[in-house]
């Protein structure tokens, strides 16, 4: 009778399970112990790949840098502003696909050099549009800064996609803050529209962008 053999334990394996757990458990409960048990090895094992969580949760966004980019990824035409708002509504939807993937994705190292060629892109069509380089790198990494913080407060909002967290019920929060007219009402705005608010979010900061930098 044949023997099942065990999958060679690689770092990209590893990666794969862990973000399969994390949609079960989130990212307090992702540990190497846990991904070590659904791997069915032991936990010690991870060591000779991860020499920490953060190494872990580096390789973690690679992958899922990597299957964005297999989906389709930043787009390599149109003007500067398009692009902009293409890879990072793109980025948002990836975000989205993993429970906590903005907190995973923030402050990671990627681990390869595949994102270079998209960031080569984007950057090469601003400073054709005009800008100079660091212009045009404050202003990817601006716009990049604030899909992964709209994210991360999306998500702190709504761990999973379409049940707030408790203390969010906009009705509710309107009635605690009866004395506050003003920001009662913006409850909607805040912690329901989130779609409407990223989309309205992205295309201020690439009109300040245009009014900072003289490019149109």
């Amino acid at each position: 009778m044949a023997t099942q053999r065990t999958p060679k334990l690689d770092k990209r394996l590893v990666s794969e399970t862990a973000l399969r757990l994390l949609n079960e458990v989130g990212l307090d409960g992702l540990t190497l112990r846990a991904i070590a048990k659904e791997l069915d090895v032991q936990a010690p094992a991870l060591y000779w790949h991860f020499k920490n969580k953060q190494a872990l949760l580096d390789e973690m966004a690679t992958e899922m840098y990597r299957r964005m980019v297999a989906e389709g990824g930043p787009p390599r035409a149109g003007t500067w502003q398009e692009r902009l708002l293409a890879a990072n509504r793109g980025l948002r939807a990836a975000l989205l696909s993993y429970r906590d993937g903005a907190k995973v994705f923030s402050g990671s190292r990627l681990t390869n050099t595949e994102h270079a060629a998209d960031q080569e892109a984007i950057l090469r069509s601003l400073v054709e549009a005009g800008f100079d380089l660091p212009q045009a790198a404050r202003a990817t990494f601006t716009v990049f800064l604030f899909t992964v913080g709209f994210v991360t407060e999306e998500q702190g909002v709504h761990p999973v996609p379409g049940e707030p967290r408790e203390g969010y019920d906009v009705e509710e929060r309107a009635a605690r803050m009866a004395d506050f007219p003003l920001a009662a009402a913006a409850g909607t705005e805040l912690f329901e529209t989130y779609d409407e608010g990223f989309e309205e979010g992205l295309r201020l900061l690439i009109a300040g962008i245009e009014a900072r930098y003289g490019v149109a």
